[in-house]
């Protein structure tokens, strides 16, 4: 009887051990919700609060001085009457339909090559895939500038020479020849997402495909890449995420492609309205419109991984 009752206040104890925070815990959680609510959640809200506003001028004609009034949504409806900006969306979205999946495929395929070959040029070849990533957008822009003009691009001259005359900077092909700028920075980044996972697979799901008689083809196609699921899902999130935020490759090639315009992507018209048009509040707008059509695309392509992985079940 007695055990019986030491047991059950041995429980109790526990139960309310276990209730109570656990201080260390909180320790640790805190610096983190301390710099996500400084570098995002109020910088998100100050947006909003200034997407809200608008100079207001006084006096005769509006000649007066001017004070910031209460705008409403009027930034909003004004951003979304902008054909240019609306343009720049359907740019690129267009953008990632088409680079979104080269870029992962041909990191996909890096990862399977890499996988299968020795640690010591595993490790050499990584690291060198990798080293574009380390390559900061504007000198990537500037690098592959270089090589688009034509009379500096020893590419143009070669192409040239086999009786090709290509316009990497024309109006139909600038868009891709970013794409290819973005491709060439950010697949050794989503390589080494998804070869991390590719190591984390048991090593005796292989063996076991190996007894069942699967090659290596068949182990890539039927073991590797269903299991490498989530890092694709995570690149492809991140992918999404940044295609929208397109912004510095673009600034660069400005001045060598008059097919980019002030409002090429959402970013550069974002820009454009502060630091040129000195409308802040109409920039903010423009900067929540993007944010949340980030969202939408983000988790609605989460929700559709989602759903897939439900009814395979």
């Amino acid at each position: 009887m007695s055990s019986t009752t030491d047991d059950t206040a041995a429980g109790t104890v526990r139960r309310q051990r276990s209730a109570r925070p656990d201080r260390a815990a909180w320790g640790f959680v805190l610096p983190f919700c301390a710099l996500f609510l400084f570098t995002f959640v109020l910088p998100i809200g100050y947006a909003i609060y200034e997407s809200l506003l608008k100079p207001v001028r006084s006096g005769p004609l509006g000649l007066g001085p001017a004070h910031i009034g209460f705008a409403g949504l009027s930034n909003y409806t004004l951003a979304l009457k902008q054909q240019d900006f609306l343009d720049s969306f359907g740019r690129v979205l267009l953008f990632a339909v088409v680079q979104i999946p080269v870029m992962l495929l041909l990191a996909t395929v890096l990862a399977l090559v890499l996988d299968t070959l020795s640690s010591r040029w595993a490790s050499f070849l990584r690291a060198a895939y990798f080293l574009p990533y380390g390559v900061p957008g504007v000198i990537a822009s500037i690098l592959w500038g270089f090589l688009y003009v034509p009379g500096v691009s020893p590419i143009v001259d070669l192409l040239g020479k086999a009786g090709l005359s290509p316009d990497f900077l024309g109006y139909n092909s600038v868009l891709w020849s970013i794409a290819n700028i973005v491709i060439w920075e950010f697949t050794g980044y989503n390589m080494l997402v998804i070869i991390a996972q590719l190591k984390a697979i048991p090593q005796e799901l292989y063996e076991a495909a190996r007894i069942d008689g699967a090659n290596a083809w068949q182990t890539a196609l039927r073991v590797k890449i269903p299991l490498a699921r989530p890092a694709l899902v995570l690149t492809g999130v991140f992918s999404i995420i940044g295609t929208l935020q397109l912004f510095a490759e673009p600034l660069v090639l400005k001045p060598l492609a008059s097919a980019i315009t002030t409002s090429y992507t959402p970013n550069l018209s974002a820009y454009n309205e502060a630091f040129a048009n000195n409308n802040i509040y109409l920039a903010a707008a423009e900067s929540v419109i993007l944010a949340l059509v980030a969202s939408v695309l983000s988790f609605g392509f989460l929700s559709l991984v989602g759903r897939g992985e439900r009814s395979e079940r």
